[in-house]
């Protein structure tokens, strides 16, 4: 469809008729010579005698490859354009950022692959959270792994599988033994002030207590929930053990508490990989569509035009003025 992002331009149509009808005429004065043929000159030349001024005529071939000129220069300035089809785009709606425990405690071999071989925690953490993000299209997802201190990841992308190949690359150790899940919170936090997603979640997974945060998960919990962050704990840790590997299980149902989150258990591969299928559930994909008209300019078709039109003109002047010439100084 055709279309003028600047129609209005369209009132400038009858300016020339105006201006011709409205200005005096453009008069060239020149020293005159008295000649007894003066009226067969006029008639000659075709110009029409004045008191101390000649006014030319102009043909009617001429007039019209005038006004030619400017309804195509009009055009041009009124900026034609055709409309194309509309396209309609998704774009994600949630931002979804995982934490990630990588203290030591985490390479305690207490869970079995899909084969029942024995493997550590944080191999049957990556194996189940790695079928959880190949879900995740039409969300942006980011990873912040936590130890001594929380370290962002994998920043918040829609490249999946970027995601997933970071997740399988993490070790247990790599951001130091002990558990700042606090701190995380507060990374996690820091993220999102960037993010304009309508829904912003967090999926926390931790096997302890937190041993090494400034913030206590509970504060961090709070801030969260004042900026419209949901956190779903997951604990993956033994209930039983003591000291620094003990699970906190009072902090994670806490944090969940009071972001609106979920508080889930995990004391085995089955239960880990039920877990994730439930959130997987709750936290549904969500998607704006953005729709826009693209339009492909037309301008310079009128300006070609116009430009070729001039040229042509004034070829076929310089072909003729000779010709002119020579007719006029023949004997």
């Amino acid at each position: 469809m055709l279309s003028f992002a600047h129609p209005w331009l369209a009132l400038l149509l009858p300016l020339p008729a105006l201006a011709y009808w409205l200005l005096p005429a453009y008069e060239i004065r020149r020293p005159a010579v008295r000649v007894p043929f003066f009226a067969e000159l006029v008639r000659l030349t075709g110009a029409a005698p004045r008191q101390g001024a000649s006014v030319g005529r102009r043909g009617l071939l001429r007039m019209l490859v005038l006004v030619l000129c400017w309804l195509l220069a009009l055009a041009a300035l009124m900026r034609p354009q055709w409309v194309l089809p509309p396209i309609h785009q998704d774009r994600p709606a949630r931002d979804l950022l995982m934490l990630v425990d990588l203290s030591g405690s985490m390479d305690t071999q207490d869970f079995t692959d899909p084969s029942g071989k024995t493997i550590d925690r944080l191999t049957a953490v990556k194996q189940v959270l790695d079928t959880f993000l190949a879900r995740r299209d039409g969300d942006r997802v980011g990873i912040v792994v936590f130890g001594n201190a929380p370290f962002m990841l994998v920043p918040f992308t829609t490249d999946l599988h970027l995601a997933r190949r970071m997740l399988a690359e993490m070790q247990v150790g790599m951001a130091g033994p002990r558990t700042a899940f606090g701190d995380a919170i507060g990374l996690g936090i820091n993220l999102f002030a960037a993010s304009t997603a309508p829904a912003k979640t967090m999926i926390a997974l931790t096997d302890g207590n937190d041993t090494a945060s400034k913030v206590t998960p509970a504060d961090a919990a709070r801030i969260a929930r004042d900026r419209g962050i949901v956190i779903d704990t997951i604990a993956v840790g033994d209930p039983t053990a003591a000291g620094e590997e003990k699970l906190d299980e009072a902090a994670l149902q806490d944090v969940a508490t009071v972001t609106g989150g979920g508080y889930y258990r995990a004391l085995d591969r089955e239960e880990l990989d039920g877990i994730y299928a439930r959130i997987d559930q709750l936290e549904a994909r969500k998607v704006e569509t953005v729709s826009f008209q693209p339009r492909r300019e037309l301008y310079w078709m009128p300006l070609a035009l116009l430009t070729v039109l001039s040229l042509l003109v004034q070829a076929f002047r310089l072909v003729r003025w000779p010709r002119r010439r020579g007719m006029e100084v023949a004997p």
